[in-house]
Parts: structure tokens; sequence; C-alpha cells
């Protein structure tokens, strides 16, 4: 996508949802990296705008394609279709979303609210701060983070490893993630001269809420490491069910509210529904057929189908992924993703930390490294939270989980069962693709299938974003070459 034509939907985080910020939307410069007042009500919706970019724009065009949610019909998404990726992808999310955009955004929100003591919004940053470097990390491997954001004193920041970043190193001073998280939850914990209202697009100020949000990403953070370090991913997970303060229904989601108006609507609505983008992306015959497995027996359809996917024609119009014939038209028939993922006019919303994926953790996390938790129970938990927020009643997902019992209950080896958390996982994560290209890299599921005309290197899917060409050739600290699409991760160990 051209530098310019991204450079517009920049515009879209400062203008969220107007009847909720109407109070201080026109207070704030519409470029979210260039804001005129650095006071913390001004920062934050910028700021957690920015970390909804990363992860809903053109990170989660690639990951819904990789992933096979969707399939490239043209553009950038074709390419990822058949693995072909390279340095040249993804330079806007890095320099616009993740480290000119959210992560600066998060350090001026600390240092303005630190100058008032305003511990409410401090908290609140460190948490997304954590976040946000868990994307950039998780997508390229080795970044910028202990001496990133640091302005002129580190103008060529060292690319600290991931290993240090999600575990620390004293000796570098590298704090980790888990510990960014801590410290910011012992913020919301902490007397604080102001707390956010309205500004705040996520909870409304509810610190509490953010509490949770703060001990779940705790826990999605310790299941991404925990195929490589079991031990500590268990000592975290049993830290955050100690305290007993997570996301522990649909209404405590993290989620980022946009606006239905021209300028303030979601991501993925404007690179998948709206404007020009909205040809190169259709639905997968691949996910068609693990949600309806038998086009004549509808006891064997996923309710979600019709909740996460089109049908503006007689039958859901797909095509495979890596399909390179003539595409099917007209293109106003296609199969896209629903309001569910975009909204109905665009605003969403773009969901962070979920109910569903809090029970799924628990659910590996019991059945693998033996936390507390009925694995069995847990895996129900996730797949119901799934489908109630999909907006599927309670007697079809009593009747669809009585209907197929392969689906409802875990059997088989552990490895049989994790794969069954992992798949069910995958389907309730429709819309992000991010999160479950994730789960597949460290996991091995959902299994996946190459694409037709797969190429890439060696023809694998990718398990990683080449470094930003223009990054390599500013900053030494980079590998150059660095690492290509088909070298693992630190986590990966699938």
């Amino acid at each position: 996508m051209k530098v310019t034509t991204y450079k517009k939907f920049l515009l879209v985080p400062l203008m969220l949802s107007i009847g909720a910020c109407s109070n201080f939307v026109d207070d704030i410069n519409l470029d979210p990296n260039k804001p005129t007042a650095v006071t913390p009500p001004v920062l934050l919706p910028t700021a957690l705008a920015g970390s909804a970019f990363a992860n809903n724009g053109e990170l989660n065009r690639f990951g819904s394609v990789v992933m096979n949610y969707l399939a490239g019909a043209a553009g950038s998404p074709a390419a990822y279709d058949i693995f072909n990726t390279n340095g040249a992808d993804f330079g806007n999310q890095w320099r616009f979303d993740i480290y000119g955009g959210a992560l600066v955004n998060y350090q001026k929100l600390i240092e303005a609210a630190d100058q008032n003591n305003a511990k409410a919004y401090t908290g609140i940053a460190k948490i997304m701060k954590a976040y946000t470097f868990s994307i950039a990390t998780d997508v390229w491997g080795d970044v910028p983070y202990s001496q990133a954001l640091k302005g002129e004193e580190f103008i060529q920041p060292r690319i600290d490893k991931q290993e240090d970043i999600y575990k620390g190193n004293q000796s570098l001073g590298i704090q980790s993630l888990f510990d960014l998280i801590r410290e910011g939850l012992t913020d919301l914990d902490a007397a604080s001269t102001s707390k956010p209202a309205a500004e705040d697009i996520v909870y409304g100020g509810n610190i509490d809420s953010w509490k949770r949000a703060g001990y779940t990403l705790m826990l999605k953070l310790a299941n991404t490491i925990s195929r490589k370090e079991p031990q500590l991913a268990t000592q975290v997970i049993n830290e955050v069910l100690t305290k007993n303060l997570y996301i522990n229904s649909n209404a405590l989601d993290l989620n980022v509210k946009f606006g239905s108006n021209v300028g303030s609507t979601s991501p993925m609505w404007n690179l998948a529904i709206f404007a020009s983008f909205s040809n190169e992306l259709i639905m997968s015959t691949r996910f068609l057929n693990v949600l309806r497995p038998s086009a004549t027996d509808p006891t064997k359809t996923d309710p979600r189908l019709a909740k996460f996917f089109t049908k503006p024609a007689a039958d859901y119009v797909t095509i495979d992924n890596g399909f390179r014939g003539t595409l099917p038209s007209p293109s106003t028939n296609w199969s896209r993703y629903s309001p569910y993922v975009t909204g109905t006019s665009g605003e969403g919303p773009v969901r962070l930390l979920t109910n569903f994926q809090r029970a799924f953790i628990l659910a590996e996390s019991a059945l693998i490294l033996g936390t507390p938790g009925n694995p069995q129970t847990l895996y129900t938990e996730g797949i119901t939270a799934s489908m109630k927020l999909a907006g599927v009643a309670d007697a079809d997902i009593a009747a669809y989980l009585a209907a197929n019992p392969a689906v409802a209950t875990l059997t088989g080896t552990k490895e049989q069962q994790l794969e069954q958390i992992i798949t069910q996982k995958w389907i309730a994560w429709t819309g992000n693709g991010l999160e479950s290209w994730n789960d597949w890299r460290r996991t091995g599921y959902p299994r996946l299938t190459a694409s037709q005309n797969a190429v890439g290197i060696d023809g694998t899917r990718p398990v990683r974003a080449a470094y930003i060409t223009q990054e390599i050739e500013r900053n030494p600290a980079f590998p150059n070459p660095g690492p290509q699409s088909n070298v693992k991760l630190w986590w990966d160990v699938d």
C-alpha cells in the first residue's frame, strides 16, 4: 500500500465515535503522530487507536489471508496468499502504527501523566505499551525495545533479542514485558490525581476493567512463550489465577471502538469493505469448508458462519487460497467479513483481548502445563463465549454442540486435544488474523495446507515478517541481510 494512501487513514483514530468523544475531539489534531497538546486526555485515545490500527490494519489483512480466513483476490493480499513477502511490506505499519504511532504516544502519555502523578493514565499506557511491543516482536522477532522511544538519546536503538524482551535482561537494562505490565498494574492500584472518562475509548475510565485487561494480557504473553518456556509460563499463569482478576465475560473484552462517520471508521472496514481496497479480499473456500463441512446437513454448519461472513448471493461466494483463475462476478456478491468484524458502518470494534481467548488459553494451559482448571470445561466456555459474542442464541449453541460431539468433546491424546482447542480458537478469532497466526506458529494448529501456486521461500507459509528495508538502511543495528520469512522466532518451537 502506498504511503500517501495509507496516511489518509491516519485521520481515523482521532475522530473515533463522535458521539462518545464530542467533549474533547475538537481539541485533537487529526494526525495521531503530531498531537497539538501533550495532555493525557488528548494522548490516550490517539494511542489506543494506534494499537488498534497496528493489530487490525494491513498486518491483519496479511494474517487473515495467511491463516485462510480470506483469500487474496488482488493487490498485496494476492501476494500474501502465495506466501510472497519481503522487506518492502509493512513499513507503514512499523512507522505510523507501531513505533511512530501508538508507542511514541504511550511514552508521551506516561511522561505527561507523571508530571501530575496521574497514575490511572500511566497504568493504562504501560499495559498497552507492552501489548503494542508484543505485536512488534511477535511479527518481526528481535526489535528495538529497551532503547526505543528515547528520542535523540538513541537515534539508532539497539535491537533487543525476543527472549530478552519477554524475559528481561538485567545486565542489559531490559525490562520484561511481564514486568512492564506489572508496573502498569501497580500504577492502577495507586492513588491518581485524575482519571480518564470518555477519552478512554475502551472502558470509559473503568479502572477495574483495565486491571482485568492487564492480567489477561499476562495470560496471553505467557501462552505465547509456553512451548519455549513452560516453567515461566506456568509461573505467570498461576500468578494471574491466584489474583483471580482477569477478563471473564464478553462485556469485559478489550475492544477499541471506532465511529461510523467518514474519517472515523475502523481499519478493516477501510481495507476490506470500503473504498479502493474492497475487491482485494474474498472469503476463503477453505474456511467455508471448515465452518460448513456438509452443505447438505445443516446440523454440521457452525452457527457462526452467517455471523462472520456475508452471503449476498444464493450461496457463499469464495475462492481457494492462491487461486489464479477468473474471479467470481459480480464482485458485489462476494462473501466478505461481516459487520461482526467491521461494524455495520465501520465502527468495529477491534478486539484485542477477549473472554473466549482467556478461556482457550486456560484450557490449553490446564491440559499441557497442568495449571488449575478443567480443560473440557474451559474449552466449552471458550466456544460458548465466542458464539455468544457473535450473536448466536443459547438454544442454537446447545443444539450445535449436541449434534457435533467431535467438536464439543475433547478426545484422544493431549496433542489431539490441543489441536481441538487451537482449531476452535482459530475459528473464534475470525477477524483477527494476527492472533491465530501466533497460535499456528507456536503449535502447528490449525492444520493448514499450502496455497495453490505457493512461492515465497521454498513455498512455505511465512513464520515471521522480514525487517523493513528502510529500517535496515537507517539503523546499522539491524542485521543485513536480516532473517527471511522462513526463519522461526525464538518462541516458535513447533
